[in-house]
């Protein structure tokens, strides 16, 4: 197995284990990721997820180079059906999930690492972490959505910089620039995703999957149209027990004063 996966109470880590290949995504990795964020996905007692990678090195140096100059042998339909739609989906499917996923950089995140970092909605990075986009050295762009989330994260002339000049950049500036929350010493850095998983589980999970989706789906959009998706995700959460609960807490609170 390519993924391994561990669980502890309301949380799962997802482990990309090719260390020896600096945890590069080949196509069986990418779909078990799929595979195991579905399983999630559908297990309400999991609240919350981890995705970090084996060893001290990298979190992921990105695409498996075998397995895309393969597909780029066959043309661009091969690669586009084998290569970036298979990325698309699983960057899609890390910046939409409805749980959180906290991405514990545990090295380089060069490429498609880089680029599943940029999807999380959270990041936390070891000291030693570095990132770059150095797909212009292959000869073409991002292709796992980093040439649209990027700029959106950290500015046009900024994301640029990274994209043109293919240069890596360390977890301070990554953590300047917003790509990561927090910038950590490599001994605690699960602790610190484990840490920041914990704050946010500790609300009732639909709120967390209201704001998420308030979130996610709003930001790219005018203002307006935020706010209407703003009052839908506020409205759906309305009839919840999240939101009895925690409305009686405060009445209860307040009255006890």
């Amino acid at each position: 197995m390519t993924v391994h996966v561990e669980r502890e109470k309301h949380l799962v880590t997802l482990t990309i284990d090719r260390e020896q290949k600096l945890n590069a995504l080949d196509y069986p990795t990418i779909d078990a990721l799929l595979a195991e964020l579905d399983r999630i996905e559908a297990d309400d007692t999991v609240r919350a997820v981890i995705l970090t990678g084996a060893g001290a090195r990298a979190f992921s140096a990105g695409a498996d180079i075998p397995s895309l100059a393969a597909s780029i042998a066959g043309g661009p339909e091969r690669a586009l059906r084998e290569f970036v739609r298979r990325g698309h989906a699983l960057t899609r499917r890390i910046e939409e999930f409805p749980k959180p996923v906290v991405v514990a950089v545990n090295g380089l995140a060069y490429g498609g690492g880089c680029e599943l970092t940029e999807a999380a909605p959270l990041a936390v990075a070891a000291e030693h972490a570095r990132f770059a986009k150095p797909e212009i050295t292959l000869g073409f762009p991002p292709p796992f959505g980093g040439s649209q989330r990027l700029p959106r994260h950290v500015g046009r002339k900024r994301a640029l910089e990274m994209i043109l000049t293919g240069d890596p950049i360390d977890a301070g500036r990554a953590a300047e620039l917003g790509i990561v929350n927090a910038v950590v010493p490599a001994a605690e850095l699960l602790d610190a995703a484990r840490d920041l998983a914990a704050r946010i589980t500790r609300h009732a999970p639909t709120a967390v999957a209201a704001c998420l989706r308030a979130v996610t789906r709003g930001i790219n959009l005018p203002i307006g149209e935020g706010l209407a998706v703003e009052a839908a995700s506020f409205a759906a959460a309305v009839p919840t027990d999240g939101v009895r609960d925690g409305l009686r807490r405060f009445l209860d609170r307040s009255a006890d004063r």
